[in-house]
């Protein structure tokens, strides 16, 4: 049983109600924010109490460090968990919400500040004996001091923010010719992210897969790690399918990136739940970074390892010890996650916006939704566009991915597009499910975001099932009213989801 009372969650969508669910089965009394927008959002339901923060724009919401204090104060909470995103990983708002008498859900302040700044994380990780890529010792200012430390490092080379990840300032380097344009594009783009233009640099590896490694740590001296979570298909550095296990980890590599996970985590004196991240590559791997919170792909490790991550979290911000103990046999089958977001896949995953109008939600074995929308919710464009998490579990891989793409063929989501086309493909694809797999995998696969000859057609049909429904649903429409409309809206949207087939 946690020590905490009532929490306040400083963010929104399904990562809220996911931390709602985990408060109400530890019995802890929970108060979300929300913006204008999000009034009829499910996490604003859910909580036991809600507070408004602000409009629209999270400058002025759910990024408003006073509003939320002020939240926290008004409703008597004695905690806050951040989720991930918006102020997550921020030292600051971390050491302000403990400086107002509050527990912090998340690690320790001065660990935060250390993993998110690269250049202090790749130092402390050298010196901790955790094997880093070849790059430059600390940040770089001078163009001239950066393009002879790339000369030392060799072509290709990545330049990356100091101060921030997500994709953020980052620039590959091919060759010497390039790098003076490089460097300046990459202090800008970072400047703009982080407010903090300093970059470094690294070997770019061509072809690395994206390997992380669950870790927990209490306050009673034990750090443990939960096995490793596959997170290769991405774009432009955000994930977007996530399984456990990886495919090509076997237990003896896993218990030796484990220790490694362990010892990065110990050498900034972390509490809480974490990941380390990895590149493998040729039988090597690579420190990447630490995220400093809870992952939005935490739920794989979830179903192969019998464990409650964020119930973890809660116990340890609790002053308990981790509950968890690993099984004899682990991990437990295979998971899969495709993360749906309000994103259009032909359109090179531009941000959709619209009012769910119907929502038909997979079911059955082995099958979980997370997710943070409802028919009626209206999307916007203010926020992350991730709208809810598809996981599927079963006995091994080739299931999983058959259980997934059958969860996937009844996902229906009516009123905007989302980018469960696009993981329909992939789950028929051969290379995925041989478990060929780098980063660049959707960069190689690019006909999987081929669009369909017909979807114009298509597009017109979907709209018109949503405004039907709509009209149902109002009961402005006679025919719809009397049910007719209805079974036209289930098949016009079914054409629309399931035509699409690259291969």
């Amino acid at each position: 049983m946690s020590g905490l009372r009532r929490v306040l969650i400083a963010n929104r969508g399904e990562i809220a109600v996911r931390v709602i669910r985990a408060c109400r089965e530890l019995g802890i009394e929970t108060v979300a924010v929300y913006s204008d927008p999000d009034r009829l959002a499910p996490h604003v339901r859910l909580a036991d109490r809600a507070v408004l923060v602000g409009p629209a724009p999270a400058s002025e919401s759910y990024l408003d460090v006073g509003r939320l204090l002020e939240a926290a104060r008004r409703t008597g909470a004695d905690s806050v968990h951040p989720g991930y995103g918006f102020l997550a990983e921020n030292a600051s708002f971390a050491g302000l919400v403990e400086d107002a008498g509050l527990v912090w859900i998340g690690p320790p302040p001065n660990a935060i500040a250390a993993m998110g700044d690269k250049t202090e994380a790749r130092e402390r990780m050298r010196s901790a004996g955790v094997p880093v890529i070849p790059g430059s010792e600390g940040a770089l200012d001078d163009p001239d001091a950066a393009r002879e430390a790339a000369d030392r490092i060799g072509y290709p080379v990545m330049l990356k923010a100091a101060a921030g990840g997500g994709g953020k300032g980052m620039r590959v380097v091919r060759a010497a010719g390039e790098f003076e344009s490089a460097f300046r594009g990459a202090r800008s783009e970072a400047g703009q992210a982080f407010g903090d233009e300093r970059v470094y640099l690294e070997r770019f590896l061509d072809a690395p897969r994206h390997i992380e490694i669950q870790v927990l740590a209490d306050a009673h001296g034990r750090t443990v790690h939960v096995g490793e979570r596959e997170c290769s298909i991405q774009r432009r550095h955000q994930k977007l399918i996530e399984e456990a296990p990886s495919p090509v980890v076997d237990a003896e590599l896993r218990e030796r990136m484990g220790r490694v996970a362990v010892a990065a985590a110990e050498a900034v004196g972390y509490r809480s739940a974490g990941t380390v991240e990895f590149l493998f590559q040729d039988d090597e791997f690579f420190f990447l970074e630490m995220n400093t919170r809870i992952q939005v792909e935490h739920p794989v490790t979830e179903l192969v390892w019998e464990v409650d991550l964020v119930q973890e979290q809660l116990r340890i911000a609790g002053g308990d010890p981790i509950l968890w103990q690993a099984p004899d046999e682990a991990p437990r089958g295979h998971a899969v996650e495709c993360r749906i977001g309000g994103e259009d896949p032909f359109a090179g995953f531009l941000p959709s916006a619209g009012r769910v109008v119907d929502l038909e939600v997979p079911s059955g074995p082995g099958v979980r939704w997370d997710g943070g929308i409802e028919p009626g919710f209206e999307v916007g464009l203010h926020y992350d566009p991730l709208l809810a998490k598809l996981l599927v579990h079963a006995p091994t891989r080739e299931e999983a991915i058959d259980r997934m793409a059958r969860a996937l063929d009844e996902l229906e989501v009516v009123g905007l597009a989302t980018s469960a086309p696009f993981h329909r493909a992939v789950m028929r694809e051969p290379d995925f499910r041989a478990g060929r797999l780098s980063i660049r995998y959707v960069e190689e696969h690019a006909d999987l975001l081929r669009e369909p000859p017909n979807a114009d057609t298509l597009r017109a049909v979907a709209a018109a099932a949503a405004l039907l429904e709509e009209e149902r649903r109002q009961g402005a429409h006679p025919r719809t009213a009397a049910g007719t409309g209805s079974a036209d809206g289930a098949a016009a949207r079914s054409a629309w989801q399931r035509t699409f087939d690259p291969l």
